[in-house]
């Protein structure tokens, strides 16, 4: 009667955007039988570091995060915190 805990990633999917969202399914196995599992799900943003992934996932980010892709991600970036600047400030402004 051994118990086992098992970790694995079960899904990778391209988002629109070309993050990456990675599915983890945790098993916990007893004598070969699966008693449970649970999903961890995360996202590999354009700018992320990918180090500590799995050798698939760090494969499909290599593939999809082109330095044009990390171009793109980082303007939208930055225009998205100017916009969120730009509110705070307007409502800042209201408050007065």
């Amino acid at each position: 009667m051994a118990l086992t805990k098992v970790a694995v990633v079960d899904k990778i999917e391209v988002l629109e955007n070309n993050q990456v969202q990675v599915r983890t399914v945790t098993r916990i196995m007893e004598d070969g039988i699966e008693l449970s599992s649970s999903f961890h799900r995360h996202v590999c943003a354009p700018d992320c570091d990918t180090t500590n992934e799995d050798a698939k996932v760090i494969a499909i980010c290599a593939a999809v995060h082109t330095d044009e892709v990390k171009a793109a991600y980082a303007a939208a970036q930055l225009a998205e915190q100017a916009a969120i600047e730009a509110a705070n400030a307007a409502a800042a402004a209201l408050g007065e």
